[in-house]
């Protein structure tokens, strides 16, 4: 299989396993889901759809976040994980919203980077998922897949972005990249992982990566 082809036999797999695409992290609008990205840094979606509506009940608007402390922000939120730098985050991003932006959140992911705590996985995430404006926010899930399809040499997450960018067509990229976290966990994880049921890897898969595989699979 050319390169070309393999990005295709992907897409069409990954159209064929989510033709609807469900949304990780609960939220009803821009800000929510900032907020929610932002706390799902090294910690789970599962972990912070729990923990938001306890905080959004009481602040799911800029305005009513900066009336609550940094340390009642971090009380609320302790159970995510990394809560001291995360209040800081939510509540210094939600006092520049409203200072430089009416309280709205920008659709450009170069002023949302300007934002505390917003890097720019968080910037790529809210205006592929807020705003539907192509990006492809690379996480752990999609960096660990382009690698094992040979679609990046794997270094580091700005080396996967480009790849991705340069391998599938803009028009996908809000969608390809939520089906390939999605893929990651159900089919292609970090552990536990079974060959078997991973029909993309299992087809286009890395070589080394098979046979690395497959040698682990003798010696159990």
């Amino acid at each position: 299989m050319t390169k070309a082809e393999k990005v295709c036999f992907t897409i069409k797999t990954l159209q064929e396993l989510y033709p609807t695409i469900p949304v990780p992290l609960d939220h009803k609008d821009p800000y929510t889901l900032l907020i929610a990205v932002l706390m799902s840094a090294q910690s789970t979606d599962v972990r912070v759809n729990q923990i938001t509506p306890l905080l959004f009940e009481r602040a799911d608007n800029p305005f009513d976040m900066v009336k609550l402390s940094v340390e009642e922000i971090r009380d609320i939120i302790r159970p995510v994980g990394l809560s001291p730098m995360k209040s800081k985050g939510i509540h210094g991003l939600s006092k520049i919203l409203i200072e430089k932006y009416d309280g709205e959140v920008p659709q450009d992911i170069a002023l949302l980077e300007e934002l505390p705590a917003v890097g720019h996985k968080t910037a790529s995430v809210v205006v592929a998922q807020a705003f539907g404006i192509p990006a492809f926010p690379v996480d752990t899930h999609i960096h660990r897949l382009m690698y094992r399809w040979g679609f990046t040499n794997g270094k580091n997450v700005v080396q996967t972005e480009k790849d991705a960018k340069r391998l599938f067509p803009m028009e996908l990229w809000n969608d390809l990249h939520l089906q390939i976290i999605w893929y990651g966990r159900e089919y292609s994880p970090a552990r536990g992982w079974d060959l078997e049921k991973d029909i993309i890897t299992k087809t286009i898969g890395r070589k080394t990566i098979l046979n690395e595989y497959y040698l682990k699979q003798k010696k159990t």
